[in-house]
């Protein structure tokens, strides 16, 4: 058997210059080769250097089938195949949209079009690399749909600018969390390893937890306690969003006195003390009686959550280190309003404590971020979401990044995702969410939001600061243990019967 050409399996066609002539933007080719796939990578040899595109589109043609009349009369007889030579006649073009020329190792806007009659090869995986702008330390989250090619994400470019993981319930997008989350654990210190912190707010990730012993540190959240000492009026005022500006002094003034107590006599207070010396105030019957009933009430309803003690545990300062991950599990804890105060005192302290240096660099991970940073909600309801904005909006210029995960991206502060550079988006069919996706996200144009209601379950698109250009992969098969699945909803009729027909047994074994 003779050896193929050099270069002949790389081959896929020939630029034509119909339907439309080749421009500065698009081309079209003629197909000689099966490899050819949508989204694949392609590349042409052009005046100013080398000429990439990807491939948006396949279609077969053949003239024999253009006129639906004369086919529908011919079929009468016989099969249009049996009467002429169709097979000669069929062909499939693939259609190109141009990214750039690449020459001289730079990558520069394309501004003379492919020639007609030039081969389209499949680009070369260390051109190809380069182009989009990968990164060999980067983060391996899969590989390249259409090519054989690890897609490795530089870390700064992913996370710097804040990242959101976009999908539609079940399409993967813990899956796909785990993944990054591996690759960040096992980066080592010479590659430049930042803090993690994850708000799993329904128990997902404790998978982790059993293969990573050493780099992750499992915090069960209703164990945390805030210290009444450190809390600051502006994170109370959060809390209590309804309080008016004399309400607001009156409590400066209690909570100032309050801890210049604590200093002198060495010994720290919790929420009691406050709701006591409120009490006292109550019942002095002056003018400010009904400012301080207000107080106390708040204070009394903020007991009631089980958050503000008289020290922190754990103190977040700890809980921060370089390659580990913390997560704060919220699965146990049924307080909506406790959640909310709790990712809000979390966003705080690592704000503060980042703009000080006091933590290394980190991301702050929160899953169903649409339920601490709703759209149009209501300040006393979504009590975290002026923080996350705040970090979205700032925590780049200190090294606090986000990483916001949501199935309804219409749900999700506009203003928070817009400030997410790098959007990985995984299934997405309801129109609305799509509709927001488009207006919050740069860089996704028409033909990338239709395709995004096409993939399958692992497959997504990076778009943004994280590459060059969008780019659609499949995700890596995670190493660590499986997360915990929903079991499905024949099985739990199936368990409920049986529990509930073992309980019934048992009574009737009681009585007799």
């Amino acid at each position: 058997m003779n050896n193929p050409p050099p270069h002949t399996a790389e081959l896929l066609g020939t630029v034509i210059s119909a339907p439309f002539p080749p421009s500065t933007t698009t081309f079209s080719f003629v197909v000689n080769n099966p490899m050819v796939r949508k989204h694949q990578f392609v590349k042409v040899e052009g005046e100013d250097g080398v000429i990439f595109g990807v491939v948006i589109e396949i279609e077969r043609m053949n003239r024999y089938f253009e006129h639906a009349e004369s086919i529908a009369e011919y079929e009468k007889v016989s099969p249009l195949e049996n009467s002429f030579p169709v097979d000669r006649w069929e062909c499939v073009v693939g259609r190109v949209t141009v990214l750039g020329t690449f020459s001289d190792g730079l990558i520069r806007r394309n501004i003379f079009p492919a020639k007609p009659g030039a081969k389209v090869a499949i680009s070369d995986p260390g051109m190809l690399t380069e182009f989009l702008g990968f990164d060999e330390t980067g983060l391996n989250v899969g590989t390249l749909l259409a090519h054989d090619l690890p897609v490795k994400l530089n870390l700064s470019r992913v996370f710097q600018k804040h990242l959101a993981i976009l999908a539609m319930s079940g399409a993967g997008k813990s899956y796909l969390t785990s993944v990054l989350i591996e690759e960040i654990l096992e980066r080592k210190p010479e590659h430049g390893r930042i803090a993690l912190v994850l708000i799993d707010l329904h128990g997902e990730y404790k998978g982790l937890a059993n293969s990573y012993k050493d780099n992750v540190l499992y915090i069960d959240a209703r164990k945390i306690r805030v210290s009444l000492r450190k809390i600051k009026p502006t994170m109370l005022y959060e809390w209590m969003p309804n309080l008016n500006g004399g309400q607001k002094r009156e409590l400066e003034i209690i909570l100032k006195e309050l801890k210049e107590q604590m200093k002198a006599s060495q010994q720290a207070e919790g929420l009691d003390k406050l709701i006591e010396i409120l009490a006292d105030k109550m019942s002095q019957k002056g003018s400010k009686a009904k400012t301080y009933d207000v107080l106390y009430s708040h204070f009394k309803e903020l007991s009631y959550y089980k958050l503000v003690d008289k020290s922190d545990s754990p103190p977040v300062i700890d809980i921060v280190k370089p390659g580990v991950l913390t997560i704060i599990d919220l699965s146990n804890i049924d307080s909506y309003m406790r959640k909310q105060m709790l990712v809000s005192y979390l966003s705080h302290k690592l704000f503060a404590l980042r703009k000080k240096k006091k933590i290394p660099p980190a991301a702050l991970i929160i899953e169903e971020a649409h339920n601490f940073a709703r759209e149009k909600a209501k300040r006393e309801i979504a009590i975290a979401k002026h923080m996350i904005e705040t970090i979205a909006r700032e925590g780049r210029k200190f090294g606090l990044s986000l990483c916001l995960i949501t199935q309804r991206p219409m749900n999700l502060s506009t203003t928070a995702l817009s400030q997410c550079s790098t959007n990985i988006i995984l299934r997405v069919t309801n129109p609305n969410d799509l509709y927001h996706i488009k207006d919050s996200c740069e860089g996704i144009d028409e033909k990338s939001l239709g395709a995004i209601t096409t993939l399958r379950v692992g497959e997504a698109l990076v778009v943004g600061e994280a590459t060059n250009y969008p780019i659609f992969l499949k995700v890596r098969k995670r190493k660590s243990h499986a997360l915990k699945e929903s079991p499905s909803l024949e099985s739990m009729a199936k368990e409920f019967e049986t529990s509930d027909k073992k309980e019934t047994d048992e009574l009737t074994e009681a009585f007799l």
